[in-house]
């Protein structure tokens, strides 16, 4: 069974489409009282973040993929296919939260004014 993975950097994405994490604006932290984000943080940083993890574990089961298919003995198989299953998980996750994004942006379109 050959699997050939292709390594993607969601950030790298993001950041061409224009939808790179800014900064709060004029410097200023938002209130987080008591809901344990870090002051300064933001959805875009957030989600940046974690489309770099998914990116991460794409990029870890293609080398992964790549050293089994070598014949790699440091490398086995069953944890690459866990790799493999994490880095899809992942990528559905994200799949799914952009679909939400994009349905809660059409509805505000949509809305009367």
């Amino acid at each position: 069974m050959n699997v050939q993975l292709r390594p993607f950097d969601f950030a790298q994405a993001l950041a061409k489409a224009g939808i790179a994490p800014t900064s709060p604006a004029n410097g200023a932290a938002g209130g987080t009282s008591g809901t344990g984000a870090t002051s300064g943080s933001s959805f875009g940083t957030a989600m940046a973040d974690a489309l770099k993890n998914v990116s991460d574990a794409q990029n870890q089961a293609s080398d992964m993929s790549r050293a089994v298919q070598l014949d790699d003995p440091n490398v086995s198989l069953e944890s690459t296919m866990v790799a493999i299953q994490k880095a899809q998980i992942g990528f559905q996750a994200a799949i799914q939260v952009r679909n939400r994004l994009v349905s809660a942006y059409s509805d505000i379109m949509n809305m009367q004014v």
